[in-house]
C-alpha cells in the first residue's frame, strides 16, 4: 500500500506545489529512484488535483530528468480514491487547489459542492496523512485554522503543520509568532522550517527540482530543509513494499499520465 500525503491549506500561495514536488523529489532520492533497473517505475508519484495545473507546467519543464512520476488527475475521481493501491509505488504526494471555498454552514460538508470539492473528498478518502503548510504571517492563521478544524480533524487524519517560506532576513519575530499560534491550537508542528530561497522561486521556470540544484552553499542549505522535513515525517523509515511486475499500474494512473504528456 502506498502512503498518500496530501498537502492542504484553504489559503492559496502558501507553497503547496513547491512542497509537493520537492518532497517527492527528496523522497525519491532517499529511496534510490535514480538507481532503479530498466523497466522499473519510480517508487514515488506526485499528483495534482489543482485544475490550474502549475505543477504540470513545472514537471514538463523538468522533462525526462524528473525523478518521480507525475500525473494531473483533478477529474479522475476513481483514480484519486485508489491512490494508495498503485502497484510498486511507496509514496504519493498530492498537490491541492490554491483556494478552498469552505461552506459556512456548520452542519454542511465544509468542502461544499463542485468538481474541486469532489476531487478533494476522493483524495482525502485515500490519504495516509496531511501536511498543512503555513507561511509566517498572521493573514494565514485563520484559513489554516479552518482547514485543520473543519476539514482535517473531523476525518481523523494524522496531520502536521509545516512553516514554509520563512525568510531569515526578516528576523525571527514572525517565525516565533507563527510557532506560538500553532502550539496554542495544540497542533503537531514540524521542527523543520522551509526557508525562503530565490532558488525555489526560480526552480519551476528553470526546470529543476530541489535535488537538482547546483553544488554551492545556498543550494545545499535549500536542499537541507526538504531532506530534514522528509526525514521528520518518517518517509525514509517506512519499509519498501514487495516488488511487483514491471509495468503494472492502475488504469486510472496510466490514463492520467497520458493526459499530462498529451
Amino acid at each position: 500500500m502506498a502512503h498518500v500525503h496530501v498537502i492542504l491549506n484553504q489559503k492559496g500561495g502558501v507553497g503547496k506545489s513547491t512542497l509537493a514536488v520537492n518532497l517527492a523529489a527528496v523522497t525519491a532520492d532517499v529511496l534510490g529512484a535514480g538507481s532503479r533497473r530498466e523497466g522499473e517505475h519510480p517508487p514515488v508519484v506526485a499528483v495534482s488535483i489543482d485544475p490550474q495545473g502549475s505543477a504540470v507546467w513545472w514537471s514538463e519543464r523538468v522533462g525526462e530528468g524528473l525523478p518521480f512520476d507525475f500525473v494531473q488527475a483533478h477529474n479522475d475521481l476513481a483514480g484519486l480514491a485508489a491512490l494508495s493501491r498503485i502497484p510498486s509505488v511507496q509514496h504519493v504526494f498530492v498537490d491541492t487547489p490554491g483556494w478552498l471555498d469552505l461552506a459556512e454552514n456548520d452542519g454542511a460538508d465544509p468542502l461544499g459542492k463542485g468538481a474541486a470539492a469532489d476531487a478533494l473528498r476522493a483524495v482525502l478518502s485515500s490519504a495516509t496523512d496531511v501536511i498543512v503548510p503555513i507561511e509566517p504571517e498572521p493573514l494565514g492563521f485563520q484559513p489554516t485554522q479552518r482547514t485543520v478544524e473543519r476539514v482535517v480533524k473531523p476525518r481523523g487524519l494524522p496531520f502536521r503543520v509545516v512553516i514554509n517560506n520563512w525568510d531569515p532576513r526578516d528576523g525571527k519575530a514572525d517565525l516565533e509568532q507563527t510557532r506560538a499560534f500553532v502550539e496554542a491550537q495544540g497542533w503537531p508542528l514540524a521542527r523543520a522550517v522551509v526557508r525562503h530561497y530565490k532558488l525555489h522561486t526560480r526552480a519551476s521556470a528553470d526546470g529543476l527540482v530541489v535535488t537538482q540544484y547546483g553544488a554551492n552553499r545556498v543550494a545545499l542549505q535549500a536542499r537541507e530543509d526538504f531532506f530534514r522535513l522528509a526525514l521528520e515525517v518518517g518517509l525514509a523509515a517506512i519499509p519498501k513494499p514487495a516488488r511487483t511486475k514491471s509495468g503494472s499500474r492502475t488504469k486510472a494512473t496510466k490514463a492520467a499520465k497520458k493526459r499530462v504528456k498529451a
